[in-house]
C-alpha cells in the first residue's frame, strides 16, 4: 500500500465518520456545522478523483452557498415553536432502513461496473477541435448538452419566483429583510471588505479560465455569490427590491441569452443550438458571461429570501 492509498482510505474513513456525525447530531446549528465540513472534504475528494471542476462546485455550492442557507434556515426555525413530540422510533427506524438500501443500491451500482467503467470521454474529446475548447466539461455543457444546460438556469430562475411568490401581497416589489444584524461584528466586515474584492477577481478569473481549464460559468458565478453574501451579511449592502427592473433583466439574461444565441443556430450553422465553425469559442463565452451574471445573483437572491418589507419609491 502506498502513501496515497493510506491517504485516500484516511479521507474515506473521515468522511464517513463526519456523515455520520452530522445525521446523529442533535442541535441543528451542530448539523448545519457538520455538513459544510462534510462538503468541504467531499471537495478533496474530487480533487483526489481527478475532477477538480466539480470539486469547486461542491466547495462553493455544496459547502458555501448550501451551508450559508442553512445557517440561515436553522436561525428562522429557532424563533419557531417547538415541537410538541419528536418523531417516533418507527419513523426514525423506517427512515434509516431507507438510507441503508439507498446507500446500498449505490454502493452496487459501483462495485458491478464492468472493468473499465463505460466513459464517453473519448467521444468527447474527439470532437473538442470544432469547439475551440480546451475544456472538455464546458464543451459538454454548452455545446453537446446545451438545451439542458439552459434549461438548468431556467429552473434556478424559476427556484427565485418561487421564492417571491411565499411573501405576502402587500410586500411584493419589496425586498428581503437584511442578511445580518443592525451593527455586525466589526470582524465580519473586515472581512468582508477584504474577501469581496479578492474573490471578485478570483470569480471572474475562474468564469474565464474555464474554456480551456477547469472553471467556468457555474464555479464562477457561485464564487461571486457567494462575495455577494458576505457583503450583505456585513450590512454592506443590501438586498435589492425585487421590483427593480435591472434585477429582473440580470436574473433572465443568462437563459435569454442562451435561448436567442440557440435560436440562431439554424442561420448561423444550420441546426438549432449549434456554433458556426470557427466562431464557436467566442459565442460560447458570450453565453458564460450572462450566465455568470445570472448565476450570481440566483444564489444570493434564493439565500435573501422572500420580500418582506415594503417596496419603496
Amino acid at each position: 500500500m502506498t502513501l496515497f492509498d493510506a491517504l485516500d482510505l484516511a479521507l474515506a474513513a473521515i468522511v464517513l465518520g463526519l456523515a455520520a456525525w452530522t445525521i446523529a447530531a442533535r442541535e441543528v446549528f451542530s448539523a448545519v456545522v457538520g455538513y459544510v465540513a462534510y462538503g468541504l472534504l467531499l471537495a478533496i475528494v474530487w480533487v483526489r478523483l481527478y475532477a477538480p471542476d466539480v470539486a469547486l462546485t461542491e466547495a462553493a455550492i455544496g459547502s458555501g452557498v448550501t451551508g450559508v442557507l442553512l445557517v440561515a434556515a436553522s436561525t428562522r426555525l429557532g424563533r419557531l415553536p417547538k415541537a410538541e413530540a419528536p418523531p417516533g422510533a418507527a419513523l426514525k427506524i423506517a427512515a434509516a432502513a431507507l438510507s441503508l438500501i439507498v446507500a446500498g443500491l449505490l454502493a452496487a451500482a459501483v462495485l458491478y461496473l464492468p472493468d473499465p467503467a463505460p466513459s464517453l470521454a473519448p467521444e468527447a474529446d474527439k470532437d473538442l477541435a470544432a469547439t475551440g475548447l480546451g475544456n472538455a466539461v464546458t464543451a459538454v455543457l454548452i455545446a453537446y448538452r446545451s438545451f439542458d444546460t439552459m434549461l438548468e438556469k431556467v429552473v434556478l430562475v424559476l427556484a427565485v419566483v418561487g421564492v417571491w411568490s411565499v411573501a405576502p401581497d402587500r410586500f411584493w416589489g419589496g425586498a428581503p429583510a437584511p442578511l445580518g444584524p443592525a451593527a455586525p461584528e466589526a470582524a465580519l466586515v473586515f472581512l468582508a471588505r477584504i474577501l469581496a474584492p479578492i474573490g471578485i477577481v478570483i470569480g471572474v478569473q475562474m468564469f474565464w479560465v474555464g474554456a480551456d481549464d477547469p472553471g467556468g460559468a457555474f464555479q464562477g458565478g457561485a464564487i461571486l455569490a457567494a462575495m455577494w453574501i458576505i457583503v450583505m451579511m456585513a450590512r454592506l449592502a443590501e438586498p435589492p427590491r425585487i421590483g427593480s427592473g435591472w434585477l429582473r433583466l440580470a436574473l433572465v439574461s443568462g437563459p435569454a441569452v442562451f435561448l436567442l444565441v440557440g435560436l440562431a443556430g439554424p442561420l448561423m450553422a444550420g441546426s438549432f443550438f449549434a456554433f458556426p465553425a470557427g466562431f464557436a469559442k467566442p459565442l460560447i463565452l458570450f453565453i458564460e458571461a450572462f450566465m455568470v451574471l445570472s448565476i450570481a445573483l440566483t444564489l444570493p437572491l434564493l439565500v435573501a429570501g422572500p420580500p418582506s418589507r415594503e417596496a419603496g419609491p
